[in-house]
C-alpha cells in the first residue's frame, strides 16, 4: 500500500543565479501536522512562475522515495532530503512506470487525478546545484506528476493512499513523458491520450500537435526540409532595381556551379556581404520573388543598417556575395482555404512572393491582399502586386496608407490606416488562413484582431522582424538592453549572431552557445537548458557545433540547440 512519508511546502523566492534573479518556489521543506490541499495549491505553499508551474491542473506535485534513492546512488549525493525535487508530496510507492494519466487517489480527507508528468525545467537543476537535472530526469523515466485536486481536504506525513480510480486507456506517466520528449514516440498511443479527460490543457495541446504533424505530413502543411545547402555560397548581382526612394531590390545568381534550389514562398536568404565592413555583417531577408535561376530580395534602407545603406548605396552589379540557403517556416501551405496575405511597410516581401506564387500555379484560391505604409511614394512594388492580383480570379486588395487622415481610393480598395475594427468590417472569412508581416505593434495588433475574428490560431502564421522575443522562465528584473560585445572577451571561435548583426568570439569559460548569446543580451529562447524541450532551437547558418549533453532528439539538419552546444569553429546563428 502506497504512503505519503512528507508534506512539503515553501512560498515562491527570489534566487541569485548565473548573474541574474530567478523568482521560483522550488525550495520546498518538509512539514509536520494535517495541511489542507485545495484546489490550487496545498496551504502555504506557492509557485514562482505560473506559466509552467501550479495552477488548478498542477496543484500538487509528486516525487517517489525510490527515485530519491536512485539519484542518491547516481549522483553520489547522500544529502538529497525529501522537497528537494520541488515535490509536494514524497511517497512509497506510485512509480512513474505504474501511476497512469487519469488515477485517482484519495489521500486523508482530500481525493486527486494524475494530470500530467513534470515539466522540464532548469528549476530543479538549480535546486540541486546539478545543470544536467532535466535532461536526466527524462532519460531515467524518472520525472514526477503532478495532481489535480477533486475534493479539497487535509493531509499529512503517514497517510495511505488509496486508488480510487484507473484512468482510461491506463498510459503511465513515465509512457507520456516519453512520448513528449524521446524519439520515436508512438502517434497511436498519443490519440489514446487525448481521449483521457484528465490530461492537462498543456500536454493535450502538444499531443494534439504532434498528431496534426503526423496526420498531415505534406498537403495541408508545409513540409520541414533540410536547407539546401550548409554555409554560404558565392553569389553574383545580376540587376538592383531601386523600387522606392528607400527600398532596392537585389537579384543573385549562384556561381559556383552548384545546383539551383528555389526558395519557397515565404522563406528568407541570409546575406554576408563581405565588402561592407570587418567582419562583414550578416543579415536575413525574405525572397520578394525570383526566377528559375535566381534569387530576389528587396531590401529597405534604414537609417543606422550598415548592411542596408550598403546595398542601398554601394552594391553594384557583377559583385560578389556570400548566401545561405532558403530558410523559414513562414510559407505558403497548398491547401484551397481562403487565403489573408496581410502586410506592413517592407513586410510585403515574404508576401508578394507568395502571390507570386499563387499567381504562377492559376490559383483559384479567394485572395485577400491588405497592405499598410505610409502612403503611395512607400508603396514598394505596388503596380507588380497589382499585375499579381488581376491574375487572381478570386481575388480582393485593399491598400491602408497610414499618412492620410481621410480614406482615399487605393488599388481597388479603401485608403486609410488599418486598425482591428477595420479589419471587422472587411468580411474576412473565418476559414481563411493568414499570413502577416511587419513591425512588432503591427503584427501584434493585426493577430489579435485576426483572432477575435474568428480565424484559427493554427492557421494564423507570422513572420518577425528582428530577433523573436526572448522567453526565459522565471527571470526577474532583468533590463533589456541591445545586443553588445560583452565585458569579458573571448578567444574562441567567432560567433555572430545573424539578426542581432553581432559577431564575438566565444569565451571559452561559458558552457553553452546560450550562455554566450546572453553574456552578449541577444533575446534568448529557453527553459530546460539540457536539449530536452527543443526551445531553444536556432537555425544553424554556418558551422559545426558539439553537445555537452548530448540531446535526447536531436534538432533538425541546419539548426543547433544553443542552450547545450559549443562551437567547433566559427558559427553563424540565425539568432
Amino acid at each position: 500500500m502506497a504512503q505519503l512519508l512528507s508534506v512539503n511546502i515553501g512560498r515562491p523566492r527570489d534566487v541569485e543565479w548565473s548573474g541574474r534573479v530567478v523568482h521560483t518556489g522550488i525550495w520546498k521543506g518538509p512539514v509536520t501536522g494535517p495541511v489542507m490541499a485545495r484546489h490550487l495549491n496545498l496551504d502555504g505553499d506557492g509557485q514562482g512562475d505560473l506559466a509552467g508551474h501550479g495552477g488548478e491542473q498542477r496543484a500538487v506535485m509528486v516525487y517517489q522515495a525510490e527515485s530519491y534513492e536512485h539519484w542518491r546512488r547516481h549522483l553520489d549525493r547522500p544529502d538529497l532530503g525529501w522537497g528537494m525535487f520541488g515535490e509536494n508530496f514524497t511517497v512509497d510507492g506510485l512509480a512513474d512506470d505504474q501511476v497512469c494519466i487519469g488515477d485517482r487517489y484519495r489521500i486523508g480527507s482530500a481525493e486527486f487525478e494524475v494530470t500530467q508528468p513534470r515539466v522540464t525545467c532548469y528549476r530543479v537543476g538549480l535546486r540541486l546545484d546539478e545543470p544536467r537535472m532535466p535532461s536526466l530526469l527524462v532519460a531515467h523515466h524518472r520525472p514526477g506528476f503532478y495532481l489535480r485536486v477533486l475534493r479539497e481536504g487535509a493531509v499529512q506525513a503517514g497517510d495511505t493512499i488509496v486508488k480510487s480510480g484507473a484512468g482510461p486507456h491506463q498510459i503511465t506517466v513515465a509512457s507520456t513523458d516519453a512520448l513528449l520528449y524521446l524519439p520515436e514516440a508512438d502517434v497511436d498511443q498519443m490519440r489514446l491520450l487525448l481521449e483521457v479527460d484528465a490530461l492537462s490543457p498543456g500536454w493535450r495541446g502538444s499531443f494534439e500537435d504532434l498528431v496534426d504533424q503526423a496526420d498531415h505530413p505534406r498537403s495541408e502543411r508545409p513540409k520541414r526540409t533540410a536547407p539546401a545547402w550548409d554555409g554560404f555560397r558565392p553569389m553574383r548581382v545580376l540587376r538592383l532595381v531601386r523600387e522606392t526612394d528607400l527600398v532596392t531590390s537585389v537579384y543573385l545568381q549562384p556561381v559556383d556551379g552548384g545546383a539551383f534550389a528555389p526558395g519557397k514562398p515565404g522563406q528568407y536568404l541570409t546575406i554576408r556581404l563581405t565588402g561592407a565592413g570587418h567582419p562583414a555583417p550578416v543579415r536575413s531577408y525574405s525572397l520578394s520573388g525570383g526566377s528559375m535561376d535566381s534569387y530576389r530580395i528587396s531590401v529597405k534602407r534604414e537609417a543606422r543598417g550598415v548592411a542596408s545603406r550598403y546595398i542601398g548605396s554601394t552594391l553594384a552589379v557583377g559583385d560578389f556575395v556570400d548566401v545561405g540557403a532558403p530558410r523559414g517556416d513562414f510559407v505558403l501551405d497548398e491547401g484551397m482555404e481562403p487565403v489573408v496575405l496581410l502586410s506592413a511597410g517592407i513586410g510585403i516581401t515574404p508576401v508578394l512572393a507568395m502571390l507570386h506564387a499563387l499567381a504562377a500555379g492559376h490559383s483559384n484560391r479567394a485572395v485577400w491582399w491588405l497592405h499598410t505604409t505610409q502612403g503611395p511614394a512607400t508603396y514598394a512594388m505596388a503596380e507588380e502586386a497589382q499585375q499579381l492580383l488581376d491574375q487572381l480570379p478570386r481575388s480582393r486588395r485593399w491598400g491602408f496608407y497610414t499618412a492620410q487622415s481621410r480614406h482615399s481610393e487605393v488599388a481597388g480598395g479603401s485608403g486609410g490606416r488599418l486598425s482591428g475594427a477595420v479589419l471587422a468590417d472587411l468580411g474576412l472569412p473565418r476559414d481563411a488562413s493568414a499570413y502577416v508581416c511587419g513591425p512588432p505593434a503591427f503584427m501584434a495588433a493585426m493577430l489579435t484582431a485576426l483572432a477575435e475574428l474568428g480565424l484559427s490560431a493554427q492557421r494564423l502564421h507570422t513572420e518577425w522582424f528582428g530577433s523573436p522575443s526572448a522567453v526565459n522562465p522565471g527571470v526577474v528584473g532583468v533590463e533589456r538592453r541591445l545586443p553588445h560585445v560583452p565585458a569579458q572577451l573571448g578567444s574562441g571561435p567567432q560567433v555572430m549572431f545573424a539578426r542581432a548583426g553581432l559577431t564575438v568570439a566565444f569565451d571559452e569559460e561559458k558552457d553553452s552557445l546560450l550562455e554566450m548569446a546572453e553574456a552578449c543580451d541577444a533575446p534568448t529562447r529557453w527553459s530546460c537548458r539540457t536539449g530536452v524541450c527543443h526551445t531553444c532551437v536556432t537555425g544553424l547558418l554556418s558551422g559545426a557545433v558539439r553537445y555537452s549533453p548530448t540531446p535526447l532528439i536531436p534538432p533538425d539538419d541546419g539548426d543547433v540547440l544553443v542552450c547545450c552546444a559549443r562551437p567547433e569553429a566559427d558559427v553563424v546563428l540565425d539568432l
